[in-house]
């Protein structure tokens, strides 16, 4: 014996394989077909994001990938592929599902060809297999990645339906009493407020909690004939919000990551994050956030900052961002043409309302403000 080793028949298949495209050209058949519908979905996404969603960030982040999937697939052993495309000769060709999944709003295409992408990549890696098994574990890390956009990309057209005539947030606290509480509340669901944000960090759970429940009551009070009410959203506690059923939670950097909120929140419920970088913003939105805070912008009475937002992070998140972006932080009406520069189109306030002498007039004013710099906007 010379100590050579003879190659397995498997090797020898692949070999041949490789060399000889008609060798296998059945599975090479499959991976070009494959190929195309994973190119030809992710391109559907990535102009559902630019063209319907104007959202530059995961515009790119679906080019990035589409780009990727192309580099791959343009290898020289998979170039192979195209010798032996047959559209004539393929049996599949021009059959359709007996039910197609409708496709009404951008959400449904975002979901019909992020599954159509992924279940072509999974072809994709089980075809590659057979002739190029080297190429299959990029293909998988392209089908984790579109997992992750998908996320993104239909987290950002539910939110931007469900906050889409929401400019102003108010933050408020529990009061001295859940009678005055409640009179707050009222008061501003009554001026036409659409989201408030319960923030208390002294109240105990229990009384967070009635505070919470009695918010949602009012707010189902306010409901309008399509059914469509204020939203209350709890700040930091995500086991409060989930335990009254709130509408979301808001959260920051230093409390539990977005995935372990989601988990315990459920789908539903909408989860605010704020971000004091555009990297935090970015990773806010990969990760599955509903819509941002974005600041502090300004010195503010209720919470003392070292540091604030520069006007340069703001409007990168104003311009590259399509999540519902929330400038917190010192707010006033005299600020607001300042951040209408920035690109900034909502806000989230606290003292400029809770503590006006007529906190409903004070709502109100700022959502006169807010109405008629619509134009500027960040995202429809």
């Amino acid at each position: 014996m010379d100590g050579a080793i003879n190659p397995t028949p498997i090797h020898v298949e692949r070999a041949a394989a490789r060399e000889d495209p008609a060798a296998n050209a059945g599975a090479w058949r499959a991976l070009d077909a494959s190929a195309n519908r994973a190119g030809e979905a992710i391109r559907v996404i990535e102009d559902t994001l630019r063209f319907l969603l104007d959202d530059p960030f995961l515009t790119q982040v679906a080019k990035d990938l589409r780009h990727d999937l192309a580099a791959v697939l343009m290898q020289e052993d998979l170039c192979l592929r195209i010798t032996v495309r047959d559209v004539a000769g393929d049996v599949g060709a021009g059959s359709r599902a007996a039910a197609a999944l409708g496709r009404t709003t951008p959400s449904d295409l975002l979901a019909a060809n992020a599954a159509r992408a992924a279940q072509a990549l999974r072809s994709l890696e089980e075809f590659a297999a057979l002739i190029a098994p080297e190429t299959t574990g990029a293909f998988e890390r392209i089908r984790y990645r579109l997992y992750t956009l998908e996320r993104a990309a239909v987290g950002a057209a539910r939110a931007a339906d469900r906050l889409a005539g929401i400019r102003l947030c108010v933050l408020v606290d529990g009061r001295e009493d859940e009678a005055r509480f409640a009179a707050l509340v009222e008061s501003l669901f009554a001026a036409g407020v659409g989201m408030i944000q319960l923030r208390d960090k002294t109240l105990p759970v229990p009384l967070l909690v009635g505070r919470a429940r009695a918010a949602l009551a009012i707010a189902r009070k306010h409901a309008h004939q399509n059914g469509e009410r204020p939203l209350v959203l709890v700040n930091d506690r995500a086991d409060v919000a989930a335990a009254v059923n709130a509408d979301g939670v808001h959260t920051g950097a230093d409390d539990l990551p977005l995935p372990l909120v989601r988990r315990i929140v459920g789908p539903q419920t909408l989860s605010g994050r704020t971000a004091h970088t555009l990297r935090e913003a970015e990773a806010a939105v990969l990760e599955g956030a509903d819509y941002l805070g974005i600041g502090p912008c300004f010195p503010t009475v209720t919470k003392r900052f070292s540091t604030f937002a520069a006007p340069e992070f703001v409007r990168s998140v104003a311009g590259t961002i399509g999540l519902p972006a929330f400038a917190i932080g010192g707010i006033t009406l005299e600020r607001l043409p300042e951040l209408a520069a920035l690109g900034v189109s909502r806000v989230a306030v606290a003292s400029a309302v809770t503590q006006a002498a007529d906190p409903a007039a004070a709502a109100a004013a700022f959502i006169d403000q807010l109405a008629r710099r619509e134009p500027l906007a960040q995202h429809p």
